[in-house]
C-alpha cells in the first residue's frame, strides 16, 4: 500500500506549549480524510508540518519527500486551500490564471475555465469585486486544474452559505477526486463533509483520539435511544457517551452486542458530530 503521509513521534512545540505531541500517522493513497478537531487541537500546526510551513520534531514523509527539506519539489504535487481570503484581492481574474500558469508546470488552463463556464465569475472581475462564494469558486477552479497527488483543505467554506458549500464539496467529488488524489479536510462543519469521507481522523490536545475508516467507524459505534425504562438497563452495559433528546435517552457503544442492546431500544449509525462530541467529552473526563 502506497502512503501519501506517514509520521512518527510527529512533535510541535510552541516555547512551552506542545501543539502536535508525538503522533503517529499514515494517511494511504486515494482517501478522503476528515481531520477534525476543536479550536487550538493541533490541527493547523499537523498541517503545517505537512505542508513544510513549520519545523517538527520526529519523523515526517510527504510522497516520499521530507516536507522541511523539499518543499519546493513537493509543492509541485500538493494544493492547499486554507481560507479564500488568500488570493489577492486587487488581482483580475484572467491575471490570476495567467499567473498561475506561469508558476505550476501542471496547471491546465483549459480545464481552469472549464469549470469557470458554469459560474457567473468573468475574466475581468477583480477578486474584491466578488462575493466569498464566488471567490471559492474561483479558487476551487484554479486548484482543480492543477494536477497534484495531494489536495490539502483547512476550513475551505468557512462563512460561505449552505448553496455555495454544498456547490463546493460536490464539485470537489465529482469533478476533481479519483483514486490516485488523496484529500484532506479540517472543517468544523463535520456534518456537510461526513458523506464524502473515506477516513476519520479526531485530533485533541494534540493528540490522536481517533483515527479510523468510514467503515471501521459503522461496524465500531452504535447509538441506542433507549425506551424510558430501559435507560438504567443501558447504563449498566457502560456505554462511552449518554445525551438526551426530546426526553429519550441517547447512548454510544464501542463494539457492543448489538442484539443485546436491540431489546432495549432502536439502534442507529451516529454521525460524525455525535462520535465527536462523544469522543472529545470521555478525553476531558
Amino acid at each position: 500500500m502506497n502512503y501519501v503521509i506517514e509520521a512518527q513521534g510527529l512533535t510541535k512545540r510552541y516555547k512551552r506549549t506542545i501543539a502536535v505531541d508525538n503522533i503517529d500517522l499514515r494517511i494511504p493513497e486515494g482517501r478522503i480524510v476528515g481531520l477534525i478537531g476543536p479550536n487550538g487541537a493541533g490541527k493547523t500546526s499537523a498541517l503545517k508540518a505537512i505542508l513544510g510551513l513549520a519545523t517538527y520534531e520526529g519523523q515526517l514523509s510527504v510522497l516520499d519527500k521530507d516536507p522541511a527539506k523539499d518543499r519546493a519539489a513537493l509543492m509541485e504535487d500538493v494544493c492547499f486551500i486554507a481560507d479564500v481570503a488568500v488570493l489577492p484581492r486587487w488581482i483580475r481574474v484572467w491575471q490570476l490564471i495567467e499567473l498561475t500558469q506561469d508558476i505550476h508546470p501542471k496547471f491546465s488552463r483549459e480545464k481552469c475555465l472549464e469549470y469557470l463556464a458554469s459560474t457567473k465569475i468573468t475574466m475581468d472581475h477583480k477578486v474584491k469585486q466578488l462575493s466569498k462564494g464566488m471567490v471559492a469558486q474561483l479558487h476551487l477552479a484554479i486548484v482543480m486544474a492543477i494536477d497534484v497527488k495531494l489536495l490539502v483543505l483547512d476550513e475551505p467554506t468557512l462563512g460561505l452559505d449552505i448553496l455555495y458549500r454544498k456547490q463546493f464539496y460536490t464539485s470537489l467529488l465529482n469533478d476533481y477526486f479519483d483514486e490516485q488524489r488523496t484529500i484532506v479536510i479540517t472543517t468544523h462543519q463535520v456534518e456537510e463533509v461526513e458523506h464524502i469521507l473515506s477516513d476519520l481522523i479526531f485530533i485533541q490536545d494534540g493528540r490522536i483520539a481517533l483515527h479510523s475508516s468510514m467503515d471501521e467507524v459503522q461496524e465500531r459505534y452504535v447509538e441506542l435511544m433507549a425506551a424510558p425504562d430501559h435507560a438504567m438497563a443501558a447504563r449498566d452495559l457502560e456505554p462511552l457517551y449518554e445525551r438526551e433528546l426530546f426526553g429519550r435517552h441517547i447512548f454510544l457503544f464501542e463494539n457492543a452486542d448489538r442484539e443485546q442492546l436491540r431489546a432495549l431500544g432502536e439502534l442507529h449509525t451516529p454521525n460524525v458530530a455525535d462520535l465527536f462530541v462523544a469522543t472529545m467529552s470521555r478525553g476531558e473526563s
